[in-house]
């Protein structure tokens, strides 16, 4: 795997480093606890939302963090008109640490020509909060969350600011602060193969992507790929999230080989429990070549030429909310209900792949139709907290319980079979920040009277609460699962190499039908800064163990996985966080055992988590 060279890295680096640049100070107040007016700005928006949560221990700067309820600061506030809403949008040279400093380097003034701050009338399309209506704490937590988990924003925060002589109404302002929106980086593998990418996530400050990506490839027929793609956020304050896209050299989701995909994708997520509707739609058409002129019949190739259609949509309504909110809006509990269809057309099938005992069967690569129901009972709230995936930024964790109960029918190799699947969580919160998710997973088909396809997959999921060493801030991470399916029809075995597994095992080589891994991990996250990137070091373990089909458990195979690495990230670049890891396998397949590095930027820097998803079949080897 060719490393990761950002082109850009430097270049962004210099331009989103506000904190340690040169600074004036302009439009700064002084503050005491929530109160003042709604023209000026807050010196200090984090700290204040710091004091309104929790901030522990009490020694310092260096170790304060978020951790308290989302909804508690706006508590004392509930039942109060809303009178006035105002917009602040703050660059990524300016900081909610400390608003009063901006950036005034040579760096950030080039920056500044390049990215275009969000409009405010951006903001305002993503309000689900009006004025002249009552506060409701826990809408107005759902709504700061909401703006926080767009891609081009980095942190926001909404301020209740109370009005002299009318203790009966407030004025509401709602600060935000963009992350530089610019990015772009490449890969290369010597001269020969080379792959550049370049996007926008915030074009001209409307909650626009333009994204495109190209390759050089000696060996590849032809020797160019492109792609390009376009999304544009809340189109019309619908809060649906259009997308199109065309690419000769997408990685396909079914196999190493790459694949041409022109595509539309529409989402509407559930923005907040009070919210109604939710759905999407994604049309697609994709194709797979053998470009790189590799033997169908290579064992290990994993190479497959194939071509399919895809139509995938489905709706969901917030069942009684009206009934449900009307005498209590402080009612959280909730009841939805979501309908799908998708259809899956192969028009090519690729070659099953030969190993040495045979042909393995891949069921992915056949034409399967569904029609899904769901009902989804759940309850979720969210902690204010940080140090999760990110460096400091706010992340919103959820605690509750999310139940997800779906039916319908299925078909696939002309094979029609009614399903039946349950999905259960339980999100944990302590008051001292440890964070733990509970979940289930089982389903099944049912044909002649017999359980097709069966599965089961319980685990748990934990963040400890942060442990300090001097200014090192310490999270323990854990998660361990086991899983069995039997009597397996079309279902793909189950393989070690995804979440459920062992991270970085590539190889789906070691496969079977009950499956049981633990994941351990240590992230150290450094108060050292360079060029305004943080870091993070952390050791790791992994283990699992894998039972071939139809084997006894004493025929199971152990494998491991040691070693450690760095994760970095500057908090005002769109780029996702780089994270350099040594894998050391003493328990694998030959063809893997020893040292590997690996330098990835695909990983996520802030939590994430959704109210519903769309009705799906029980998923093993993904989360």
């Amino acid at each position: 795997m060719p490393a990761k060279v950002f082109t850009l890295l430097l270049l962004c680096s210099l331009l989103a480093h506000a904190a340690n640049g040169q600074t004036s100070r302009d439009d700064s107040i002084s503050f005491s606890k929530l109160h003042f007016t709604h023209n000026k700005f807050v010196n200090n928006i984090f700290q204040q939302a710091v004091n309104s949560v929790k901030k522990t221990p009490d020694a310092g700067p260096d170790y304060s963090y978020l951790n308290g309820k989302s909804e508690r600061p706006y508590m004392p506030y509930e039942g109060k008109i809303i009178r006035h809403i105002y917009v602040n949008t703050f660059n990524f040279d300016r900081s909610l640490t400390d608003t009063s400093k901006r950036d005034s380097s040579w760096a950030t003034r080039a920056g500044n020509q390049l990215h275009k701050s969000t409009r405010k009338f951006v903001i305002r399309n993503n309000l689900f909060i009006k004025e002249n209506t009552p506060i409701n704490a826990f809408m107005l937590a759902d709504n700061e969350r909401f703006i926080r988990s767009q891609e081009y924003i980095h942190d926001a925060r909404i301020i209740i600011n109370e009005i002299p002589n009318n203790p009966d109404s407030v004025d509401i302002t709602i600060y935000t602060k963009d992350l530089f929106s610019i990015g772009g980086g490449g890969a290369s593998n010597g001269l020969n193969h080379i792959n550049t990418d370049i996007y926008d996530a915030n074009l001209a400050g409307m909650a626009q992507r333009l994204e495109v990506t190209g390759l050089y490839d000696y060996t590849r027929n032809s020797n160019f790929g492109y792609g390009a793609l376009y999304k544009k956020d809340n189109v019309l304050h619908s809060f649906v999230d259009a997308t199109v896209g065309y690419s000769v050299m997408n990685i396909s989701p079914y196999s190493n080989e790459e694949q041409s995909t022109e595509y539309i994708t529409l989402t509407r997520q559930l923005v907040s429990p009070y919210s109604r509707y939710a759905g999407g739609l994604t049309i697609s058409e994709n194709q797979a070549f053998n470009l790189y002129h590799i033997p169908d019949t290579n064992v290990y190739s994993s190479i497959f030429k194939y071509k399919y259609f895809l139509f995938d949509g489905w709706a969901g309504y917030s069942i009684g909310i009206n009934k449900l909110t009307a005498t209590n809006n402080t009612i959280r509990d909730r009841r939805f209900f979501a309908i799908r269809y998708y259809n899956r057309d192969f028009s090519q099938l690729p070659q099953q792949v030969l190993t040495p005992g045979g042909i393995l069967f891949n069921p992915i690569f056949n034409s399967s139709r569904a029609l899904l129901g769901q009902f989804t009972f759940f309850r979720q709230d969210y902690y204010k907290t940080q140090y999760i995936y990110g460096f400091g930024t706010t992340e919103d964790l959820p605690y509750g319980y999310n139940i997800a109960v779906t039916g319908g029918w299925h078909e696939q190799l002309n094979l029609q079979r009614p399903y039946a699947g349950l999905n259960v969580s339980d999100y944990i919160a302590t008051g001292q920040g440890d964070f733990i998710q509970l979940f289930l997973k089982s389903g099944g088909f049912l044909y002649k009277n017999k359980v097709q396809d069966g599965s089961f997959l319980i685990g748990a999921t934990a963040y400890s609460r942060i442990f300090f060493l001097n200014s090192t801030k310490i999270r323990q991470y854990i998660n361990l699962s086991y899983t069995h399916l039997y009597n397996r029809v079309t279902y793909a075995p189950l393989y070690i190499n995804n979440y459920y597994g062992i991270r970085g095992f590539l190889t789906d080589s070691a496969y079977g039908t009950r499956r049981l891994s633990i994941q351990l991990e240590t992230e150290f996250y450094l108060k050292f800064k360079l060029l305004g990137f943080q870091f993070a070091p952390f050791p790791y373990g992994d283990l699992s163990l894998i039972t071939p089909e139809n084997g006894p458990y004493v025929h199971s195979s152990l494998y491991s996985s040691l070693g450690g690495g760095v994760r970095t990230r500057n908090e005002n670049l769109i780029f996702e966080t780089i994270e350099l890891r040594a894998f050391f396998f003493p328990v694998a397949p030959n063809n893997m055992k020893g040292f590997k590095v690996v330098i990835n930027s695909n990983i996520r820097f802030r939590y994430s988590s959704n109210y519903i998803t769309a009705p799906d079949l029980v998923q093993l080897n993904s989360q």
